[in-house]
């Protein structure tokens, strides 16, 4: 049971804990269920589908949609719970001393709970300027969802002067935060008896080598550029799979891993990966078709977003804070949809939100109603705010 003192939006978060929007799977039911909290009230929702129709993001206005306002973001989607030890139901929220568990109740239904709690309240106020709800899918596998959502969202309302993305950062306002490009390597080779592995080509020797190059760059990019408002204050390489093989006395002709770096504004992210696939080329690559003419190396793109670097004097930055009642501002390493709001929109982007990053992605992820508390007196302040 939930505790009687909890904030209006734990209820909201029981509610939307409930539906599994694990990225693999759709998030219409989700989006089903805000649909309606919004027609009950008379306002009026956008589906934004993608090309499957099994997915959609949505989004809804409060107030004149012909004047700059305020955009709150957050994705739908969850990462799984497979091989998680849970002590309670993943997708009940449970509540435990103060804390509200359950996937997504971190990152980042909690926001989007606050957020809805507070729409009976933004209505009964005359909004000068309007709010906006902008709800994604599939953050989790790369920001691949929000695209469309930004391109509707500017086609349909003025644009947009702040946009406030309410991944968990304990409500410090984050002005930066990493680009992303994450890779998969296959290497093709020739495969053989193990006794006659001279006569192979071996496809796990030749990604190893790949994969030392990548560790290489990383070594080589700890001694680079750095940021200390980062909490990781230098651009990362990383290779976090590897596959390939069927048995000790066979040479494999198969092997894949996924590699990625995690980028510092301002430093070219596609020209790592470029070194990485030209080292491949003019390295390896030569020497395995030399051997056998069918072998190579090729590679597919699994994700990739901007960075987010926004000014610590921006107005967005400054208005953030002001609502937050805080003065400290932070730089993150990991990712969000805020790159794309000033990639493809160029709205002024900050990343605030409640619940600890600590706690995303885990087995018993959960968050503080405290956080939940802070966040809805956040959104009261910019109900103020976009009042006047």
């Amino acid at each position: 049971m939930l505790q009687p003192a909890a904030p209006r939006s734990a209820g909201i978060l029981k509610d939307l804990v409930g539906f599994d929007t694990t990225s693999r799977n759709s998030n219409l039911a989700l989006i089903a269920h805000v649909e309606a909290f919004f027609a009950a009230r008379g306002i009026a929702t956008t589906r934004v589908p993608d090309e499957t129709g099994e997915k959609a993001n949505l989004i809804a206005t409060i107030g004149p949609k012909d004047v700059p306002g305020y955009v709150l973001s957050g994705h739908t989607d969850v990462v799984p719970v497979d091989g998680q030890n849970w002590t309670s139901d993943a997708f009940t929220l449970t509540e435990r001393d103060g804390l509200l568990y359950g996937r997504g109740a971190c990152d980042m239904k909690g926001f989007l709970a606050c957020c809805l709690a507070k729409v009976d309240d933004m209505l009964a106020r005359d909004l000068a300027k309007p709010i906006h709800f902008a709800l994604s899918y599939d953050e989790e596998v790369g920001c691949k969802g929000v695209p469309s959502l930004i391109e509707r969202l500017v086609e349909t309302v003025a644009l947009p002067e702040a946009c406030f993305v309410g991944e968990p950062t304990e409500m410090q306002v984050i002005i930066g935060h990493k680009a992303k490009r994450s890779y998969r390597a296959i290497v093709t080779g020739r495969t053989c008896h193990s006794s006659l592995a001279p006569q192979g080509v071996n496809a796990i020797d030749h990604a190893a080598r790949l994969i030392l190059k990548v560790r290489e760059m990383g070594i080589e990019l700890a001694e680079g550029p750095s940021d200390p408002l980062y909490d990781v204050p230098v651009t990362t390489a990383h290779t976090g799979t590897v596959s390939g093989g069927i048995a000790l006395n066979i040479v494999p002709d198969h092997c894949e891993f996924a590699f990625e770096f995690r980028v510092l504004p301002g430093e070219d992210a596609d020209a790592l990966v470029d070194e990485v696939m030209r080292f491949a080329r003019e390295e390896i690559e030569p020497e395995m078709k030399a051997r056998a003419p069918e072998t190579g190396i090729a590679f597919e793109q699994v994700s990739s977003f901007p960075g987010l670097d926004t000014s610590a004097d921006a107005d967005v930055t400054r208005l953030a804070k002001r609502l937050a009642e805080r003065n400290d501002h932070a730089k993150v390493a990991y990712g969000t949809e805020g790159g794309r709001f000033v990639e493809i929109a160029a709205i002024p982007t900050v990343v605030i939100g409640p619940g600890s990053i600590e706690q995303a992605h885990k087995a018993d992820e959960f968050i503080a109603v405290s956080e939940l508390v802070k966040c809805e007196a956040f959104l009261d302040r910019l109900i103020e705010e976009a009042a006047r």
